[in-house]
């Protein structure tokens, strides 16, 4: 974590009822390809389909609008993937 975020977590750490107004201004180009590059290949894919290797392969196509949405509060996560794991002896 870089200094900015080490801030920004210790006073969240340390004071429960405080709230954010945004923490959109963090989330960088930069940001965004350094956690994607520490995503192990082998990970199964995301809810849309995509594959660690294919989001880094069309990382330029998707990155910006992705960053606009966020920056501007239109950006709408992907619905998640519930699935159903039976249970031995239910």
């Amino acid at each position: 974590m870089e200094t900015g975020l080490e801030q920004i977590a210790e006073k969240a750490r340390s004071d429960a009822k405080l709230r954010f107004t945004s923490l959109a201004h963090h989330i960088t180009r930069e940001r965004v390809w350094k956690n994607l590059q520490q995503i192990p290949g082998n990970t199964a894919p995301g809810t849309d389909g995509q594959r660690v290797a294919d989001a880094k392969e069309s990382f330029d196509v998707w990155i910006e609008p992705m960053l606009q949405s966020m920056h501007r509060q239109g950006y709408k996560a992907p619905s998640i993937r519930r699935v159903y794991i039976p249970k031995p002896g239910k």
